[in-house]
């Protein structure tokens, strides 16, 4: 006989990550998310590696490290320079934006050579929008030159009621600030009965959330999509249960989250590999 395939949570045991098969740890929103959180009222996505893939993947993996070296530098500085905190914020903005600037007007290519969409991502669009529920996205990429290509090349910005790129706020994630910009251009107030889903792929994905959730004291729950996100949420304490190896789990979550008609809402399923 074969070997089973392994479990999500062997991956993370595989990974050295701790394995928090619980509820969510931190209190959001004055409450605790356990096994049963309410269904999202506002859902925001992540752009690169959640909505749209790269054709040669290294190049996202130097984009997400570029960004990362910015914010870290940035971080350093800081320590240096906290009594000129106004003109720091200036200067870090204008650092992280050079660096994205130089990266898109060395691409040669047009943004339909260079990505494609998720296909089930926009399953999860159809579906989410079918239900009414508003969504935005917050990407740390540039709009001007490259995230509104995105947008109008696959049809994406019908999907959304607000769109922050990295110029639109001072910091980018893992700041919780474009997050909880997004929330304020949504196109309605939001209450304390509001659930907000966040899905992105990397660990700043998590961390922006978390940070978020405990600044504006909303319910804005994580939702780590592949294998950096899952590290990251074990890291976190967050449950394994807001962990999606692929984007047809994501399907079948959003799918048992509304179709399935329950007062205190159901639970988020365990999140295994996909068959292969």
């Amino acid at each position: 006989m074969g070997r089973a395939a392994p479990s999500f949570t062997d991956f993370l045991v595989a990974s050295g990550a701790k394995v928090i098969d619980g509820p969510l740890s931190q209190v959001l929103g004055g409450q605790v998310l356990g096994q049963n959180p309410a269904r999202p009222t506002i859902v925001l996505f992540d752009l690169d590696g959640t909505l749209v893939h790269h054709t040669n993947p290294r190049v996202l993996q130097m984009l997400e490290f570029l960004d990362d070296l910015s914010h870290g530098s940035g971080r350093l500085a800081a320590r240096f320079r906290l009594m000129r905190r106004s003109q720091l914020a200036t200067r870090q903005n204008s650092s992280s934006l050079v660096v994205h600037r130089t990266m898109h007007r060395l691409r040669r290519k047009s943004v339909e050579a260079m990505l494609q969409p998720c296909e089930a991502m926009r399953s999860v669009l159809d579906l989410l929008r079918a239900n009414g529920i508003p969504m935005g996205m917050v990407s740390n990429g540039l709009g001007k030159g490259y995230g509104q290509d995105v947008l109008d090349a696959f049809d994406l910005r019908q999907y959304f009621s607000t769109c922050i790129f990295r110029e639109d706020v001072r910091q980018g994630k893992p700041s919780a600030e474009p997050i909880l910009a997004a929330l304020g251009s949504i196109g309605r107030p939001i209450t304390r009965s509001d659930v907000v889903w966040y899905v992105g792929d990397q660990r700043k994905d998590i961390t922006s959330a978390l940070v978020a959730a405990g600044q504006s004291g909303h319910a804005i729950l994580p939702i780590g999509l592949g294998a950096r996100a899952a590290i990251a949420s074990a890291d976190n304490r967050v449950s394994i249960r807001q962990v999606m190896w692929s984007a047809a789990d994501l399907i079948k979550l959003v799918e048992s989250t509304f179709l399935v008609d329950e007062p205190t809402g159901p639970s988020l399923p365990f999140a295994y590999p996909a068959a292969s």
